[in-house]
């Protein structure tokens, strides 16, 4: 395999399961020093655990975080810029979802999905891409890939039934991206996004044991399937990687062909 990511740092929020489960794995793979970023300890361990157990040096840290407050990302990178110095790749993927009619919706269910999936952008953002640009600076013009990627999501693209809250919060992401692109551009830092569609993972978990749900799936998308979340982590890590070069203020969909359909 190739070592796309040697002698690179990358940072992972909500790195303990799903897509940040499957870009951590694979940042690992293509020789990053990973730091899995997420609420809570023990699945961040496990994950850890797996990348680390088969090297003879640790690559793997975990930092406990809520990428909601400001105090614990404020820590976050206290933590990293102590520890390693510097940071090259940031992967926003921390996220949450629900269901709920926005008649029905409590504020403070709103509050929880668009803090988790757009607020925790801004904040990790702000607070790592001042680590990444001051490393930026450092460095001459051949100097190692700098990248953030965002996850976003296919439902920031069509809105869906009774997720007002969750299509809101990663459109916003979308936007938010091309804004970073632009004021990160000049620092020769690229941002992008990536929207995944229907794809195995926690968030999607108890809606795929419906039988009747997924075979709905699979008619509206092109390749007939649910996706997996290592075909999700293959596009974020290009994304992040020199591959991408020139590209910037992107969203790449990777749906399946939903969007098509």
């Amino acid at each position: 395999m190739s070592k796309r990511f040697k002698e690179t740092i990358a940072v992972i929020t909500g790195s303990g399961s799903g897509i940040g489960e499957a870009t951590t794995q694979q940042l690992a793979r293509e020789g990053a020093r990973v730091i899995l970023v997420g609420r809570t300890l023990s699945k961040l361990e496990r994950v850890a655990a797996s990348i680390n157990e088969p090297l003879d040096e640790p690559v793997a840290t975990c930092f406990t975080a809520d990428v909601t407050k400001e105090a614990d990302v404020s820590e976050l990178g206290a933590f990293i810029e102590e520890t390693y110095g510097d940071v090259h790749v940031l992967i926003n993927n921390a996220g949450a979802s629900g269901q709920a009619s926005l008649l029905d919706m409590e504020v403070s269910e709103w509050d929880r999905v668009q803090d988790t999936n757009l607020k925790s952008v801004f904040l990790v953002s702000k607070v790592i891409g001042k680590l990444i640009i001051a490393g930026r600076e450092q460095e001459s013009e051949a100097a190692q890939n700098r990248a953030i990627v965002n996850v976003a999501s296919l439902s920031g693209h069509k809105a869906g039934a009774q997720i007002p809250h969750y299509s809101s919060s990663k459109a916003a992401v979308i936007n938010l991206t091309k804004s970073l692109a632009l004021e990160f551009a000049q620092h020769n830092i690229r941002v992008n996004s990536v929207s995944p569609g229907f794809a195995e993972t926690p968030l999607t978990e108890a809606g795929l044991k419906n039988k009747r749900f997924e075979e709905a799936i699979q008619r509206h998308t092109a390749l007939n399937r649910v996706g997996q979340p290592s075909e999700v982590a293959d596009v974020i890590s290009f994304a992040a990687s020199q591959e991408a070069s020139y590209m910037t203020g992107s969203d790449l969909l990777v749906d399946g062909g939903w969007m098509i359909t």
